[in-house]
């Protein structure tokens, strides 16, 4: 800083002033320009650990999550919260507690929360890649925390998830728009998955808002992989009166209902509409034709959640905050023949 100042013609002072608090510094332009050039010719870089002493903040927050390396949705969720980190000046340190369903996996997720605290993070996000529910490690009560695609059972944390419930109810009245009345829906049996029972509350609320009567039929549980998606398709194109539309629990069930449609010589969409869910980027845009779906908010709900744990105004009591899902159209929806 001696050399910076000796550089810029000011005193150590007034350097430092213009790195720590430029706004409030009160230093003219000029001469703050001059101290930054005078920083870049020398190389000097400001000593981050004597500033968090000094500042009792490090300006890093804490990012932990399952499966980031190979779920398609994290580069999504990583980039909204980095980006929301990077414009407030903070560091984003991320932990990959690696598979979901291991029997470790929660005390991965301990570990992670006391090695961000033993390393003062002013915050932290634990992040899931799809919508559950959990019992969050006590660690998260320490410092500002948001969840982020789950929820804490009793809700003691801030959490932001998709709106499960309107986005299958606009996916619903999207093929209600078109025409069809027949529109089935394969939905799953897995407890966990949070979002299965409101995407059926949404797909039968559109049906009655416009006056067509849920058909039991029509609503079948299957996994909700590729593999479940063809049997879908098999159980409900088999059917004495089949339906003129699909809409999907999933993006990777969609395209077993594209796979089994072909295999019966049906065409999409002239015989069949397809909608699905999530707008995973390898199956949604390069499926033939593309596939109507709904994008889950994985960049705004990383964003807002950083927002959100930075704000030194935000209620003190938890929030649980949802978030839109936009309906992407491509080319798997036409009125019924």
């Amino acid at each position: 800083m001696a050399d910076v100042a000796r550089k810029a013609g000011v005193s150590q002072t007034t350097v430092s002033l213009v790195l720590n608090d430029p706004d409030s510094s009160g230093i003219p332009q000029a001469t703050q320009d001059r101290i930054l050039a005078a920083v870049q010719e020398v190389g000097y870089r400001p000593n981050r650990l004597a500033r968090a002493m000094r500042l009792n903040r490090t300006e890093t927050l804490g990012f932990v999550s399952e499966n980031i390396a190979t779920t398609p949705f994290a580069t999504k969720m990583i980039r909204g919260a980095q980006d929301a980190a990077w414009e407030a000046g903070y560091l984003l340190l991320i932990f990959d507690t690696g598979a979901i369903d291991s029997p470790d996996h929660g005390e991965r997720e301990r570990l992670a929360v006391e090695q961000l605290l033993e390393r003062h993070v002013d915050g932290i996000l634990l992040a899931s890649m799809y919508h559950r529910l959990f019992d969050p490690p006590p660690g998260l009560l320490e410092v500002p925390s948001a969840l982020v695609d789950l929820r804490a059972r009793d809700e003691s944390i801030t959490s932001v998830v998709p709106d499960e419930y309107q986005a299958a109810y606009d996916a619903t009245s999207h093929l209600i728009e078109h025409g069809h009345t027949r529109i089935a829906h394969p939905t799953i049996d897995d407890v966990t998955a949070v979002a299965a029972k409101p995407r059926l509350d949404g797909y039968r609320t559109a049906l009655i808002d416009a006056g067509i009567e849920p058909d039991p039929d029509y609503v079948i549980t299957e996994p909700s992989h590729t593999a479940g998606g063809r049997l879908a398709a098999q159980r409900l194109l088999g059917l004495d009166e089949p339906p003129t539309a699909i809409f999907c629990f999933n993006d990777q069930s969609a395209m077993g209902v594209y796979q089994t449609t072909g295999r019966l010589g049906l065409r999409i969409p002239d015989e069949l509409s397809v909608v699905g869910f999530d707008d995973q980027d390898l199956i949604a845009g390069e499926l033939l034709p593309g596939l109507t779906t709904m994008a889950l908010p994985h960049y705004e709900m990383g964003y807002w959640a950083v927002q959100h744990v930075l704000d030194e105004s935000k209620p003190v009591d938890p929030v649980q905050h949802v978030l839109p899902c936009s309906l992407i159209e491509r080319h798997s929806v036409a009125p019924p023949r």
